[in-house]
């Protein structure tokens, strides 16, 4: 018998198993930006999990079944929107522990992600990423994770909205999405992505919420 699937808060423990998924989301993106393989990505992301400060208006959750993580996905919205009580943050690590990627690595990177870094609206709920274990893809557990975001956003206080960003090329994700209720609001043809990343159109997308 299957075990059922449970979505829980990110804690430590899960940074090793979290580490490749977002390796492999972002693998095609920062291919074309360093000279870092796959392992090399995902011991980055474990580390940089480590280093992602604890604030208000953020939230990652994990998606497991039987003890191991099928998928991850990650939230944000202006603490303003926010009614949670605030809690003690912890101290973001220094990235002179990320010396062993390399220096010219280590700026690609850092460079890349605050691109990444998109700062929501008042009422938005941000998307940030949402990626599922390749092993275990199709059979629905995008959607479960996109469907937490949705009941997350129906309860906190002063968000109408989830958006999110697609890449062009990624046509099944964006029918995902669309299945979901989501719009495209706009589309953006940016030289610097495309340089960066070798993506150079991206669609933003949003969804009222009810």
């Amino acid at each position: 018998m299957t075990e059922p699937i449970t979505l829980e808060p990110m804690q430590p423990i899960y940074h090793r198993q979290v580490g490749p998924l977002l390796a492999h989301l972002l693998h095609g993106k920062f291919q074309n930006l360093t000279s870092m393989d796959g392992d090399e990505l995902a011991l980055f992301f474990e580390q940089w999990l480590e280093h992602v400060p604890d604030v208000p208006g953020n939230r990652r959750m994990v998606a497991l079944q039987e003890g191991k993580v099928i998928g991850t996905i990650a939230i944000k919205w202006p603490p303003q929107s926010s009614g949670s009580a605030s809690k003690p943050q912890k101290t973001p690590a220094s990235w002179q522990s990320f010396r062993r990627f390399g220096r010219w690595n280590l700026f690609k990177m850092r460079m890349g992600l605050s691109l990444f870094d998109y700062k929501p609206q008042v009422g938005e709920c941000y998307i940030a990423d949402v990626a599922v274990h390749p092993d275990y893809r199709g059979q629905g557990f995008g959607k479960l994770l996109l469907r937490w975001a949705e009941q997350f956003a129906q309860q906190e206080p002063g968000v109408d909205r989830l958006s999110l960003y697609v890449s062009g090329k990624n046509q099944r994700a964006r029918k995902l999405y669309e299945q979901l209720g989501y719009t495209v609001r706009s589309h953006e043809n940016s030289l610097v992505w495309h340089w960066l990343f070798n993506e150079k159109e991206w669609s933003y997308m949003w969804r009222r919420v009810e």
